[in-house]
């Protein structure tokens, strides 16, 4: 099952018709993902604060949809537990969210906002404006998924340990302060399978176990799920109360609803509360969207490169068929991605596959499906919120810069205290003023020539010249002003669109490249991966001077560069 690089043709894969070829490979992958999805979606569907029927609904339309529309090649599509508590948050401001058995009354309502995404992802691809996805500090993003991860963390508790009709509460702290109650009303045989879910996870996911080729093989998901299904029949969790398992309704189609347009366009009420959930999941499914393609890119056996309007204008039609019958947010999935390298996928048909055998479990063999402990999603829950605001993140971070480390928890605080928008907002706003303070510090050295305001100004701005030396069969890509997080997707643009054949191509760092920032220097780097059939140079990013050790630490144009570039 997994990736046999050994084996591999010389022939790069491609979607589609001419994908099928590939179908041995892709079939087995696929089957190997519904194993994982079918927990992992049903578990954001309740952390998402609706019954697991609707995430698993989400992850077969986006199977049946997204492979037709491409972009990328071998990412797995559904819902996401990054969006989960975006989606309770909306789901309270319409009316109130669901649980494990029932669907709350504002529901239907978000329905509405999820297509609402859905059309403003796909007038975003076809406009070419998902680019602008990239402009946010790699810092905040990442302390906006750790955010988003303690906030999973915490409310997957009440689910881990078998607390029934547990609401919502408003907030983290009001989270963190019902935590004592839903210990105290916990079912001690649905927390042993909790867990043992969690620390089998844990277990199999450490260095060590992944030295063990069946451990590496098989995801730690399926590893808990394994654990816990027996587990939950030995401790009799059925005859406690079936609603510590899964259930599955005896007409899958009861699960489709349509989304109240009507409710909605008619009650002003609403009006507000529809636009912070579509601007908030707006902006979390089109940067994690992106995020995850090209993360997925960098470990694609065959290098292949996705197309982020492409991405964007398939998530944007798979939002809008999801929520017509029913269905949660779509966007690629690193978990389930990786698993589909692992298990040696090819193409986007391993997601057809992933969506058929889900199909297959939902509507032939419910019964499997009803095995599964809800506290073993309540497990897989936790694993998930702790691995996206894992220690080792923080301390990546503050190796590249300690400026880094103060954006990475800024943006978490701040998220957690009030909302996701906000803490994105926030962290943005401290990134620049950052780059505001050493704008002035490098402003200074221009002798007059370039003032604060115009450096700032100039970060917003394309600073790249690209030339073509057709005798050489070369392009000289140069960085000829600051290149931040704001501008940064630029690089990535010209580099892009290097003419076929191009054997060598060369990024200079230019004298007026008076600041390069973390989330660039990082696309500087990425950039050897992006353009795997040409050889790349990266000369005279070593001049500047960095303010850290890392390789990615921001830096500064040198005094010496500076008034060189700028004299009279």
């Amino acid at each position: 099952m997994t990736k046999d690089l050994s084996t591999q043709s010389t022939e790069t894969p491609e979607n589609g018709i001419k994908g099928l070829k590939h179908w041995k490979h892709d079939l087995v992958a696929g089957i190997v993902v519904s194993l994982v999805s079918l927990p992992l979606s049903s578990g954001i569907a309740i952390a998402s604060g609706a019954p697991p029927v609707y995430g698993l609904i989400s992850s077969i339309i986006a199977g049946l949809i997204y492979p037709a529309l491409g972009g990328s090649y071998v990412t797995i599509s559904g819902p996401a537990a990054g969006l989960a508590p975006a989606l309770v948050a909306a789901m309270v401001s319409l009316g109130g969210a669901g649980d494990a058995t029932h669907v709350g009354a504002g529901y239907h309502k978000l329905l509405v906002v999820i297509f609402l995404v859905g059309v403003f992802q796909v007038i975003i691809a076809k406009t070419g404006l998902a680019k602008f996805a990239a402009i946010f500090p790699v810092a905040v993003v990442e302390g906006m998924l750790a955010a988003i991860g303690v906030l999973i963390f915490v409310k997957a508790i009440p689910l881990a340990v078998g607390t029934l009709h547990t609401g919502h509460p408003h907030g983290f702290v009001d989270y963190v302060q019902h935590i004592p109650g839903w210990l105290h009303t916990s079912i001690t045989p649905a927390m042993i399978v909790g867990f043992a879910t969690l620390a089998i996870m844990l277990l199999v996911s450490n260095k060590v176990a992944k030295k063990f080729k069946l451990f590496k093989i098989i995801p730690p998901h399926l590893w808990g799920v394994a654990v816990a299904v027996p587990l939950g029949i030995f401790l009799g969790l059925k005859s406690i109360n079936p609603k510590l398992l899964i259930q599955v309704p005896a007409n899958p189609f009861s699960g489709v609803h349509l989304p109240a347009f009507g409710d909605v366009f008619y009650d002003s009420s609403l009006w507000g509360a529809v636009a912070i959930g579509t601007l908030t999941l707006l902006l979390i499914d089109g940067v994690e969207s992106l995020a995850t393609a090209q993360a997925i890119d960098r470990v694609d056996p065959y290098k292949r490169t996705s197309k982020p309007d492409r991405v964007l204008l398939a998530m944007g039609v798979s939002n809008m068929l999801s929520s017509l019958v029913g269905g949660l947010t779509v966007i690629p999935g690193g978990v389930k991605s990786k698993t589909n390298i692992e298990a040696g996928g090819r193409t986007l048909w391993s997601n057809f596959v992933n969506a058929m055998m889900l199909l297959i479990f939902l509507f032939i063999a419910p019964g499997l499906i009803s095995l599964i402990p809800t506290a073993a999603l309540g497990g897989i829950l936790l694993y998930t919120g702790w691995k996206m605001a894992h220690p080792a993140i923080a301390r990546h971070i503050a190796h590249i810069g300690m400026e880094q480390l103060l954006l990475y928890f800024i943006t978490i605080a701040t998220t957690l205290l009030t909302d996701l928008l906000i803490g994105v907002a926030v962290g943005t706003v401290v990134k620049l003023v950052i780059l505001a303070y050493y704008a002035h510090k490098e402003a200074r050295l221009t002798d007059g020539k370039m003032s604060t305001i115009n450096i700032l100004k100039s970060m917003f701005k394309d600073p790249i010249v690209t030339t073509v030396h057709d005798a050489e069969n070369t392009v000289e890509v140069e960085i000829n002003g600051p290149l931040v997080c704001f501008n940064a997707f630029r690089l990535r643009e010209h580099l892009v669109n290097i003419p076929k054949g191009t054997e060598n191509v060369t990024i200079r760092v230019g004298d007026k490249a008076i600041v390069i920032d973390h989330t660039a220097i990082e696309s500087i780097y990425a950039s050897q991966s992006l353009l795997q059939e040409q050889h790349v140079d990266i000369i005279d990013i070593d001049d500047m001077i960095a303010l850290g050790e890392h390789k990615e630490s921001i830096r500064l144009q040198s005094e010496q560069r500076l008034r060189a570039a700028f004299q009279a």
